[in-house]
């Protein structure tokens, strides 16, 4: 019975040990530029899931799916979302691509969420995902702002026109100013000549 007790012992010792100096002399990836570590895409997905399943709202958004609503979420989207997440048909940012994992572009069609349940996304908003570079925005937006991002989302392949322009005015305001750069010294000095 002693050998028994002893090796089970040592069996749990030592992948606790083993595991503890992975990541204390630093053989664990940490760099975004890193291959994933062993199951780490399987552990945080299931992490990720099962708490969502056991906390998002599972009712109904309190809000309606209209015009209004779905325009204010694209509101909220343009000022908080689309640094990370992109806008439709723009190429995701340059911080976007420096990230670990590549966080979806929301409003492509390939990375839409749209069949997600409006809960879920809010989940993701107000509560953000460890490790993932997406920050809770519990804090920092109204519940009606979440919903109306959320709903925005669920939405985002069936969008009225009013939401789709305000998607849309960061693009034409980039171009505006790309339009106007103002030109450089050597073209200056040329035009006096």
């Amino acid at each position: 019975m002693k050998k028994f007790l002893f090796g089970l012992i040592l069996g749990l010792l030592i992948p606790a040990a083993v595991g503890y100096c992975y990541f204390r002399f630093g053989f664990a990836p940490v760099a975004t530029s890193s291959a994933p570590m062993p199951f780490e895409k399987t552990m945080a997905s299931m992490a990720l899931h099962a708490r969502i399943r056991k906390e998002a709202p599972t009712k109904a958004a309190p809000i309606p799916a209209d015009e209004t609503n779905l325009a204010q979420g694209a509101e909220v989207y343009v000022a908080n979302c689309s640094f990370c997440h992109g806008l439709p048909n723009q190429k995701a940012t340059m911080a976007a691509k420096g990230m670990f994992p590549l966080p979806p572009q929301l409003l492509e069609k390939d990375d839409m969420v749209t069949d997600d349940p409006a809960g879920e996304t809010y989940w993701k908003v107000s509560n953000g995902i460890r490790m993932t570079g997406m920050p809770g925005f519990g804090e920092m937006l109204t519940p009606a702002q979440m919903w109306q991002v959320s709903l925005l989302l669920a939405n985002a392949d069936k969008l009225p026109p009013g939401a789709q322009a305000v998607l849309a005015a960061p693009a034409q305001i980039q171009k505006a100013k790309d339009e106007l750069k103002p030109v450089s010294d050597q073209q200056k000095q040329k035009s006096k000549k």
